[in-house]
Formats: C-alpha cells, sequence, structure tokens
C-alpha cells in the first residue's frame, strides 16, 4: 500500500505528464499478435563485427571506469567523423563528451544551461523528452508550430516570432521525431541568423542524421559563427542499431562542455566501457551497415508512405528518420488517441497518437516504419480495413 502522498512529489515531477510511447509499449507488451509500428527502435540486431568488439573487451577484462569523457579513442574517432561529415575539427580532449545515449546528452544541456523561468524554443510536433528535459530544469518549453504544408519542418521566421527576452536556448531536431521533418539548409541559415542576432545558443539532436532520404542534410555548426554557440548532439542508436548500448556524445566549445561534464561526472560517472569499445568499431567498420540500413529504410518508408495517401489518411513525405505521420482526424470522428487505441484493440496494429508530441500533433498519428517490410504490408492492409469500417 502507498503511503507516500502525491503532494509530496517535486512540482516539475507532477508538471511531466507519463509518455504516450510507453503507454502503448506497455499495452503491446501483453498482445501477441500485434503489429507494432509505436516504438522507434530498428528492427535490425546490431551487426555481428560491433556485438563482438564489445564482447571482446568484456573477455579482455576492460571492465573498468573509462575517463568521465570518454575513451581518447572514441573521441579521436568522433573527431576524425565529424571532420568528414562536416569539415569542422574538434579537439577530443577539450570539445567531446561520451554519454549514455542522446537523451542523456539532452538533459545535461538542459542542466548546464537553463535557470528557473529561462525560455527554450523548440518545435511542435518535437520529441517527448525535449519538454519534459526543459522542464526538470526549471525551464519553459516555447513550443513552435510546425506545418504539413511545410513538411513539418521548423521556419525560422517562427522561430523569430517566439523570441522573448527570457529565451535561452534554441532546440532542434534534425531529422525530427515524430514527423520525419528535415530542416532545409535556407532555414538554417535563417535560424543561424538569428541565433547570432540574439545572442543564443543552439543545441541540435542530430540522432538521425545518417538516414536522410532524397535530400542532403546540413549540420547549423557547420555555418559561419555557429560552432561556438552550437551543441552538438548525436549517438549510435539509430543508425548502426545500437539502441541498448546506450552510446552517445556531445560536441562543443570547451567552456559548455567542462560545465556538462561536472553534472555528467556526478550523475553518471562514465558510459559503459564495453559499449564504447563497440561505438568505436562502429566508427571505425560500420559505414556499409548504415548504408545498408538506410537504404532498406528508405525502400520500407516509399512503400509505407504511398499505401497510407493510397488509403486516404494524407501523409508528407518524410525525409528523415523511419517516421511516417498521417493525418487521421477524418476518420470516424475519432481523435488521434481514439484513433490509436481503436486501431490497436480492433486490428492489433499499435501507432502513437500525434498528441503525445505536442499540441500541434493532435489528427495525427505517429507511424514507425523501422519493422520488416512484410509486416508493414500486412499493417497497412489492416488499417485500410479499420479505415473504411468507420469511414
Amino acid at each position: 500500500m502507498d503511503v507516500i502522498k502525491r503532494s509530496t512529489l517535486s512540482q516539475r515531477v507532477q508538471q511531466v505528464k507519463p509518455s504516450g510511447i510507453r503507454k502503448f509499449f506497455d499495452i503491446i507488451n501483453t498482445m501477441p499478435n500485434v503489429i507494432s509500428l509505436g516504438v522507434g527502435e530498428p528492427d535490425f540486431v546490431t551487426p555481428e563485427h560491433i556485438r563482438q568488439a564489445g564482447i571482446a573487451s568484456i573477455q579482455a577484462g576492460r571492465t573498468q571506469y573509462t575517463s568521465n569523457y570518454g575513451t581518447l579513442a572514441l573521441r579521436e574517432e568522433i573527431a576524425r567523423m565529424l571532420q568528414r561529415r562536416t569539415g569542422l575539427t574538434y579537439d577530443p580532449a577539450r570539445q567531446l563528451l561520451v554519454t549514455v545515449g542522446v537523451s542523456e546528452g539532452v538533459d545535461l544541456v538542459m542542466r548546464t544551461l537553463i535557470d528557473p523561468g529561462d525560455e527554450v524554443i523548440s518545435s511542435d510536433p518535437g520529441y517527448v523528452a525535449y519538454e519534459a528535459d526543459i522542464i526538470f530544469s526549471g525551464g519553459v518549453a516555447v513550443p513552435v508550430t510546425t506545418y504539413a504544408e511545410y513538411n513539418f519542418a521548423v521556419r525560422a521566421a517562427d522561430i523569430e516570432a517566439a523570441i522573448t527576452p527570457r529565451t535561452k536556448l534554441i532546440l532542434l531536431g534534425t531529422p525530427n521525431n515524430p514527423t520525419g521533418a528535415v530542416i532545409p539548409r535556407e532555414e538554417l541559415e535563417g535560424i543561424a541568423r538569428i541565433a547570432i542576432k540574439y545572442d543564443l545558443i543552439v543545441a541540435v539532436d542530430e540522432v538521425y542524421s545518417r538516414l536522410v532520404y532524397d535530400i542532403e542534410h546540413f549540420s547549423i555548426a557547420s555555418f559561419p559563427g555557429m560552432q561556438e554557440r552550437t551543441i552538438l548532439l548525436d549517438g549510435f542508436s539509430k543508425a548502426y542499431a545500437m539502441t541498448g548500448w546506450r552510446v552517445g556524445y556531445v560536441a562543443a566549445p570547451s567552456y559548455l562542455l567542462e560545465a556538462m561534464c561536472k553534472i555528467h561526472q556526478y550523475t553518471i560517472m562514465c558510459a559503459g566501457t564495453a559499449a564504447q569499445e563497440a561505438a568505436l568499431e562502429a566508427l571505425r567498420h560500420g559505414e556499409d551497415d548504415v548504408l545498408h540500413m538506410q537504404a532498406d529504410y528508405a525502400r520500407r518508408g516509399k512503400m509505407l508512405v504511398a499505401g497510407l495517401n493510397r488509403i486516404g489518411l494524407p501523409t508528407c513525405k518524410p525525409h528523415g528518420a523511419f517516421y511516417a505521420f498521417p493525418y487521421v482526424s477524418g476518420v470516424g470522428g475519432m481523435s488521434d488517441e481514439e484513433f490509436a487505441e481503436r486501431l490497436l484493440v480492433e486490428e492489433e496494429v499499435a501507432v502513437v497518437p500525434g498528441s503525445s508530441f505536442g499540441d500541434a500533433g493532435k489528427g495525427y498519428v505517429r507511424v514507425a516504419y523501422c519493422t520488416a517490410y512484410e509486416k508493414l504490408e500486412e499493417a497497412l492492409v489492416r488499417i485500410d480495413r479499420f479505415v473504411k469500417k468507420y469511414s
């Protein structure tokens, strides 16, 4: 029997709503025949050579703590990769921090920079953890609505309109979860000008940056004057199918990284040693694996989006990640939550209500296509049957 009253919980914790994704994930676990298009986790197994690198680390007895910043070998390899991909030079010793996934990186950004009442601008819909981390730090989330007519990419003009004297940080996710939107170069250039004009820091989550389709990914850190005011967050979970290994990294100016490491060292100490060695192997020899998975996701996404539009659920083409974001509110007068719940119960297909990702997601659902092609085809059959039933 619970004897601790809810009133004893901190106000910040009480402000944060339970994850809508987690709710559906818990239900899915009780349904053996469900086709899950809800959880954004690759269905690929971590490539064998990467797994073996982690195993070899353990078997060799390399099970001690690493530096708080992560192994120097991994940081040096990350620096080389960033140089190749962005043209930017980062000092492995002072400007790179290995984290327990990108999730820790986002949390570190907020706790390092945000004081109570500071405002953080981010796009709506957006990844569920962003608002929660802002609230946990005492900040105020300022959502900027994105629109289907612009493929859900956040626009620089809308960000500038949301700036107030309390604005401390612009938080971007590109490619975006849940919409699959990639911010075009011209909008990123506009956001960069705004950040410089108002002397703001930009944090950018690029964990899906290797999973882009028919478009080029640009890092805002690579634009003139931006490396010194950008915190770049990335990791290994999505591109290398390493979600359970929990390895990410932060690339930032040294004064910011040193401050972030203060929190990291007292709460986490360091990322797992074996996981870091697996990540090192991924960077050194995993490029073919990334290209293979990226091509497979592109094939799945093309088929799924075409199928959803054919069914009558308007869906923008996602240019990144592995999510489609169909509009469902025209089906039987249902809200997005009702649509997701009934689809799960009646057809055993799991999707996530768009409202879980912000007010601008109302009327949409997130459909993750990081599952087998054949399962996606069957899911479309079931969704089509469901939509016809209520149309």
